[in-house]
């Protein structure tokens, strides 16, 4: 027999798990294994749902469409976005006065209101055209026309094939005859020897008799 260890000695060391390998414990079938690597889909955070109802969406394009339905109130009411665009016609007149081929009259004493918005000096086959066209105080349209095409070949292109005489209109020195036109249209009418003066549009009748006053 070997003899007794005191009790005070130390129990000797035991091999580090370096030295030795150690047996690997074999896994308990009744116990779930724990995963070590989550799942992709584990790792992603869920979208949120959207929260943004119908209201939301219409007072977001309020939000939107208010100022510029303010814009553009603003450039039509103080910018006059929806007027014509206003021409000198001064030019026009001097060139067709140079050419000397017809009487020119350009209008003088117009009251206020009156915008030129076009104007042309056209020579042709037939003959010179000058067509100033304007804007009544009232809003309306009208054209200025001074030719010397002969008035068979003029009035139905200004007129179109539906202008028929209506009578005379007696307004200042010459004699001006009134005329249909195309559509709500109607014009005066001054046949001259060397010359014809049509004033023509959807203007009220008195403010084609001031123009055709201011020419005669």
């Amino acid at each position: 027999m070997e003899p007794a260890q005191p009790a005070d000695r130390e129990p000797a060391a035991q091999p580090s798990g370096g030295d030795q390998p150690t047996a690997e414990r074999p896994s308990d079938p009744g116990v779930p294994q724990q995963l070590t690597e989550p799942t992709e889909a584990a790792s992603e955070p869920a979208a949120p749902a959207s929260t943004r109802s119908p209201r939301d969406m219409v007072i977001s394009m309020l939000v939107l469409l208010i100022p510029i339905a303010l814009l553009f109130a603003f450039y039509r009411g103080f910018l006059g976005g929806d007027q014509p665009i206003a021409v000198d016609p001064a030019p026009t007149f001097e060139q067709a006065r140079a050419a000397g081929v017809f009487p020119v009259s350009e209008p003088a004493g117009l009251g206020d209101g009156w915008r030129s918005v076009r104007a042309s000096y056209r020579t042709a086959d037939g003959g010179a055209t000058l067509r100033v066209g304007y804007v009544t105080p009232e809003g309306r349209g009208l054209q200025l026309v001074q030719s010397n095409v002969p008035p068979e070949q003029l009035l139905p292109v200004e007129l179109t094939d539906e202008g028929r005489p209506q009578g005379q209109a007696d307004l200042g020195s010459g004699t001006w005859q009134r005329y249909t036109a195309r559509g709500n249209e109607q014009a005066l009418v001054l046949l001259e020897p060397d010359r014809t003066v049509i004033v023509v549009g959807d203007a009220r009748d008195n403010e084609l008799r001031e123009m055709a006053s201011a020419v005669d």
